[in-house]
C-alpha cells in the first residue's frame, strides 16, 4: 500500500529590519530624545500583548509608533522588558528595539543606527538580523 503524503513547509515572512537599543531611560524619555534628535515623531500606542508562556496570560510590552510618510516606512520602539518577562529572552542585555517596517535602504538604515548612537544617553544601538532571534515570532504583530 503506497500513500501519498505531503510536507508542509512554514516559514515566517520576516519583513523587517531591527535595530536594538541598551539605554537606562525610561520609554518616554528615550522615545523624546530619539523624536528630538533624529525629527521623528514617535507616539505611545496600545501596549503589545504576547502570550509568552503558554497556559500563562499575555505579557504587555511598552510600544511607540511613528510613520515616515515619504517612504511610508513604519517605526516601532518596543521595550524588551514587560510586565512579566522579556519580549527576546535570549537578548535580556536590550532594553528595546526599533523596528521598522516596509523599505528603508541600507544608507539610510546605517545613517539612523549612527544617529542614535550620537544621542549620549544611549549605549548601543545596534543592527540585529531577525532570522538569528530564536522567539522572533514575538515580534510578528
Amino acid at each position: 500500500m503506497i500513500l501519498n503524503r505531503k510536507i508542509l513547509k512554514f516559514e515566517i515572512d520576516l519583513d523587517f529590519v531591527l535595530i536594538a537599543v541598551t539605554t537606562s531611560l525610561k520609554d518616554y524619555r528615550i522615545c523624546y530624545l530619539i523624536n528630538k534628535y533624529l525629527n521623528f515623531n514617535l507616539l505611545k500606542t496600545a501596549d503589545l500583548e504576547v502570550e509568552i508562556n503558554p497556559g500563562g496570560g499575555p505579557v504587555y510590552f511598552s510600544r511607540y509608533a511613528y510613520n515616515w510618510e515619504a517612504s511610508d516606512t513604519d517605526f516601532y520602539f518596543i521595550g524588551n522588558k514587560g510586565s512579566d518577562g522579556y519580549l527576546i529572552s535570549e537578548m535580556r542585555k536590550t532594553d528595546y528595539f526599533l523596528l521598522i517596517r516596509n523599505y528603508i535602504d541600507d544608507d539610510d538604515l546605517d545613517s539612523l543606527v549612527s544617529s542614535l548612537n550620537r544621542i549620549p544617553e544611549i549605549v548601543a544601538a545596534v543592527k540585529i538580523d531577525p532570522k538569528k532571534i530564536k522567539s522572533r515570532e514575538n515580534l510578528l504583530f
